[in-house]
């Protein structure tokens, strides 16, 4: 599949970096030259520097034989922008953009081109679901819709957990963790991985709240 991700922030380069991981060729596209030059080798992406509200960039980016382009940039009126250019302009096959500002969510909509609507809090993985609209690119995708929650929660220097192995992180009863993002890059893990600052462990669970996965990491 090809993949335009516009917006090169935390949440563009993590779905980039997902859906590259899943096989799939992904061009991630943003504004900021020293954004895009920090991200030079670090990514297996293609990255493009300039702003995907312009016509002839998306066009350069690969938007005339995209199957996919994800709007996740952080400012609501260039996400509409660019999903109605990929979607009238570019005939793009599936739009999703993600929503900054939740008063806005009505405007977010197939007049403007957006097949998918994403708020600002959907978790990472269900928001790829949502996005690709399919199930092989995480195998727990599906769970969110058979009544099991996916839930997102960072490590950082002040958490608890740093320096643990997952083994010893008591988690709540019916809770697994589906990955462990690292350095950008999605990790399968083991009892035996330990922790660090700068982790984002993705897990799910049908029983534990937010707050409960919060107390068990922080």
């Amino acid at each position: 599949m090809n993949v335009i991700v516009a917006g090169a922030g935390r949440l563009g380069t993590q779905i980039a970096q997902v859906l590259a991981a899943a096989h799939n060729e992904v061009t991630l596209i943003d504004s900021d030259d020293d954004r895009v030059a920090e991200l030079e080798g670090r990514l297996p992406v293609r990255l493009v520097a300039g702003d995907a509200c312009e016509p002839a960039l998306l066009e350069h980016a690969g938007a005339l034989t995209a199957d996919l382009v994800i709007a996740t940039t952080g400012d609501d009126e260039d996400n509409l922008v660019i999903s109605l250019l990929a979607k009238r302009r570019f005939a793009v096959d599936r739009v999703a953009a993600r929503v900054n500002d939740a008063d806005n969510t009505w405007l977010f909509d197939r007049r403007w081109g957006v097949d998918v609507v994403v708020p600002a809090a959907t978790p990472l993985i269900s928001l790829i679901e949502e996005a690709t609209g399919a199930t092989d690119t995480v195998a727990l995708l599906r769970l969110s819709k058979a009544g099991v929650d996916v839930i997102e929660t960072a490590i950082t220097a002040r958490s608890r957990t740093v320096g643990h192995a997952l083994a010893e992180v008591p988690l709540p009863e019916g809770t697994v963790i589906a990955t462990i993002i690292r350095d950008g890059q999605p990790t399968v893990p083991t009892p035996a991985f330990t922790l660090r600052a700068g982790d984002e462990v993705l897990l799910v669970s049908h029983t534990a709240t937010e707050q409960e996965i919060h107390a068990a990491f922080q």
